[in-house]
């Protein structure tokens, strides 16, 4: 692939840092930085990671987690919205200009099955949000989070997981939407705008 002209600018950093490293296992000490980070405003978390790097269980744990904790329970927003299979890049548009805004906040899940957007989840523009998805990290987002996961793991793992997941029906879209996915890495370098990586 011929690298996106982005690609060679220098990498944003996360305001917070050098990333923090933690196993997929560490769902308590991740909460407890998700805490610090939020304390005295709005507590907006975003995960990113390749497909079948752990963000979806990850996400859950830790909204398990959260949820026990004082304070309104959380939204958890999973990545529904993509217009099908060659709609990773509208996460781009769609985390920061309707999810994360702070006012209206909401979006429309994608009907798989008319192949059209579904009816509006309107969600609570004050309320804590944890967001996962591929494409959840890019410049934008980021600077309206207050914590941001990068998920990984080796290749093979990652299309072992979806495949078991997700079966045949994604399958023959795996390459497709690996492209989408490199596009993603190298225009906005997600990585390096972490503050903790779990992998």
């Amino acid at each position: 692939m011929r690298p996106h002209p982005a690609a060679d600018r220098p990498p944003a950093r996360s305001p917070h840092g050098p990333a923090e490293t933690f196993s997929p296992g560490e769902a308590d000490p991740i909460v407890d930085r998700i805490a610090a980070d939020g304390a005295g405003r709005r507590p907006v978390v975003l995960i990113d990671g390749g497909s079948g790097s752990g963000k979806s269980t990850l996400a859950e744990a830790l909204v398990g987690i959260l949820d026990r904790r004082p304070g309104a329970p959380w939204q958890l927003v999973h990545d529904d919205f993509y217009p099908g299979w060659a709609g990773l890049s509208a996460a781009w548009r769609v985390v920061p200009e309707q999810i994360l805004v702070d006012h209206d906040a909401g979006y429309r899940p994608w009907d798989w099955a008319a192949k059209a957007p579904g009816d509006r989840r309107e969600l609570d523009a004050g309320a804590a949000i944890l967001v996962e998805c591929c494409g959840a990290l890019t410049p934008a987002s980021a600077a309206m989070a207050t914590t941001r996961i990068w998920c990984e793991a080796d290749p093979r793992t990652r299309r072992r997981r979806a495949l078991d997941r997700d079966g045949e029906m994604f399958a023959p879209y795996w390459q497709m939407w690996a492209v989408q996915e490199e596009l993603h890495w190298l225009r906005h370098r997600p990585r390096t705008l972490a503050d903790i990586v779990v992998g």
